[in-house]
């Protein structure tokens, strides 16, 4: 008798955390270029290189995602790491993309208050913008492959991606699509039912800031500032800009124009998540206890929300309801993603060098599948050379 073959024991809970740990240390420090090259650069790792999770359950949590507020990318981190180690995972893949960003923007911080200097980084971002566009296409051509499943997603697509360039609120044109894709796919079931069951839908919070005289600071209060923010924001880091400008500058008045445009440009020129702007805000008002309180109370609501949604995900996949909205949303949020696209390209490719630079990740990335990191930081090198030779030729 032959023997029997042998079953493949799963990993061990501590090494599947072990892994999460890495990887997301990894990306808190070479993750750079926003919400978009974050997304692209999870995509390569988790569903091409390691296949924890196929190109259709990546693109439901982002979808699911988009239907919550908060920064999108961290969520995205959260959900894949609450799929690959539960709860504990949850925990350490969110830190470990979180932790890298905040140290980086508090030595920022510290640096800017005992100096009085903004830190430039110009240099660092000429070189790695190039590169994150050409991550971002290769993301935005695998994922829509999966997000346009026909004549109406594709529609949709396009229409977001027109919308936004007409300057309709993104959120409108988000749940706008993910409405009228679930309508018209829906449209003889409700017909013969009057009722929409499995239907998910989030409900979004809306800050309401009324204008406040200039308040004494507490770090009660800047927690909890803090923790709103995270609880009611959807959008991008422009978004977020608005939000620090009514709460802090407008109805507090604990910071002045001039330090929230520093705050966020730390938050823009360092790797991993924008939302790290709350840790340069936190320091300036309230030094090293006022940074890890602002940072705390801007992202634990992802951690809470992606924890009640993530396991609603396959639900909505399963139900016709859910299932369209989930469907309208990716069709719209991969529509808003090239938009986005459109304008770093217009910011990145400014000269012959940064073109050449994006052609060759591009090639790289396409044809030989080469690591998003090593990109990244080849890209840095290849700005830094540029910075030293432009020195050169000045002196």
């Amino acid at each position: 008798m032959g023997e029997s073959p042998a079953v493949e024991q799963p990993m061990p809970l501590s090494k599947r955390l072990l892994e999460l740990a890495r990887l997301f240390l990894r990306f808190g420090f070479t993750a750079f270029g926003g919400p978009a090259a974050h997304i692209a650069m999870l995509h390569d790792e988790v569903v091409t290189r390691r296949k924890w999770i196929d190109e259709q359950h990546f693109l439901d949590l982002l979808g699911a995602t988009n239907l919550i507020p908060g920064p999108n990318s961290t969520e995205m981190v959260l959900h894949v790491s609450y799929v690959r180690a539960g709860w504990p995972g949850l925990i350490v893949g969110g830190v470990s993309f979180i932790l890298p960003a905040m140290s980086l923007v508090l030595a920022l911080a510290w640096a800017y208050v005992r100096f009085g200097a903004r830190p430039e980084a110009g240099w660092l971002l000429y070189g790695i913008k190039p590169v994150v566009i050409a991550i971002i296409v290769q993301a935005l051509w695998r994922l829509g492959r999966k997000a346009v499943k026909g004549p109406l997603t594709a529609l949709v697509g396009l229409a977001v991606l027109a919308l936004y360039f007409l300057g309709i609120d993104e959120i409108v044109l988000l749940f706008g699509g993910a409405a009228l894709v679930m309508v018209v796919q829906n449209t003889r079931r409700m017909a013969k039912s009057g009722t929409m069951t499995g239907l998910f839908v989030p409900l979004a919070g809306t800050a309401l800031s009324l204008r406040d005289p200039a308040r004494s600071f507490s770090l009660a209060r800047l927690f909890l500032t803090f923790l709103k923010i995270g609880a009611v924001l959807y959008g991008s880091g422009y978004v977020l800009l608005a939000f620090l400008h009514t709460d802090l500058v407008d109805r507090l008045g604990w910071l002045t124009e001039a330090q929230l445009i520093d705050a966020v440009a730390m938050g823009q020129i360092t790797p991993g998540p924008v939302f790290t702007t709350s840790t340069f805000v936190g320091y300036l008002l309230g030094g090293l206890p006022g940074a890890i309180l602002a940072t705390v109370g801007i992202f634990l609501p992802s951690f809470v929300l992606v924890a009640i949604t993530n396991p609603l995900v396959p639900r909505m996949r399963e139900s016709p309801w859910a299932s369209g909205l989930l469907d309208g949303v990716n069709a719209a949020a991969l529509g808003l993603m090239l938009a986005v696209t459109v304008q770093l390209g217009r910011a990145s490719l400014v000269d012959p060098l940064t073109i050449v630079l994006a052609i060759v990740a591009a090639v790289l990335v396409f044809r030989f599948k080469v690591n998003a990191t090593w990109l990244i930081l080849g890209g840095a090198a290849a700005g830094l050379a540029s910075s030293l030779v432009g020195q050169r030729f000045v002196s």
